[in-house]
């Protein structure tokens, strides 16, 4: 009967972790909201707020596709390594080396902890799932991970922009983006410090700080 090796939940290509998720949301508000800084220091002493809307979404379009590709290449070159890996696997010369290169698949506090029967039936798994001759190929769910990176990202610069399509004046619409992006910085924060083991709510202090001071070297600069 043949082996079941569809991908689990855990493994799924397009089951982002947490802490990916919230790396994403991170850096597209801090790419934001420097963004809107430069952009109105750029567009001198009248910008236009449909302009300022305009180049904010697209600028998070952009970095949504930018990261999107960035997951998909990551994707391939794990596969890449993975698969190295079992070529090395399946070419060690004598059972010993098999299991070092098992051992060193694996973090080291794990490694020690295995016999070597159980090292021989990794082995035997390992070979077995992967055929020889295997090419490292994307996934479809790859696909979907790249979109959902791509979703987080736009979803995640939504509100910082929505000042820009209901108020008129783009300076107040900026200093509004602004408040709402250090809110968000805020809540970023507190999850990654929870996630991360982290102190959370310091964490969270380092996040709106972090913002405070780019906002704060945009206005200086004119924005």
């Amino acid at each position: 009967m043949p082996e079941n090796t569809e991908p689990t939940v855990a493994n799924r290509p397009e089951a982002l972790d947490p802490m990916y998720r919230l790396s994403e949301v991170l850096f597209g508000l801090i790419m934001v909201l420097t963004f809107t800084g430069s952009f109105s220091v750029a567009t001198a002493a009248d910008p236009d707020v449909t302009t300022m809307l305009l180049a904010a979404l697209g600028c998070g379009v952009a970095w949504g596709l930018i990261d999107g590709v960035m997951f998909l290449l990551s994707a391939l070159h794990e596969r890449g390594a993975d698969l190295e890996r079992v070529q090395a696997l399946r070419g060690a010369p004598t059972r010993e080396a098999a299991h070092g290169v098992i051992r060193d698949f694996l973090p080291s506090v794990v490694a020690d902890e295995l016999d070597p029967p159980t090292l021989d039936r990794i082995r035997d798994r390992i070979l077995v799932i992967v055929p020889a001759g295997s090419r490292a190929r994307l996934q479809r769910g790859h696909l979907r991970g790249a979109f959902n990176v791509f979703l987080i990202v736009v979803a995640s610069n939504l509100p910082v922009i929505l000042p820009f399509l209901f108020l008129g004046d783009a300076f107040t619409a900026l200093r509004v983006s602004n408040g709402i992006a250090l809110a968000m910085l805020a809540v970023i924060g507190f999850a990654y410090g929870r996630v991360s083991g982290l102190p959370a709510i310091w964490t969270a202090v380092a996040m709106v700080f972090l913002g405070a001071v780019l906002v704060a070297m945009t206005i200086a600069l004119g924005g």
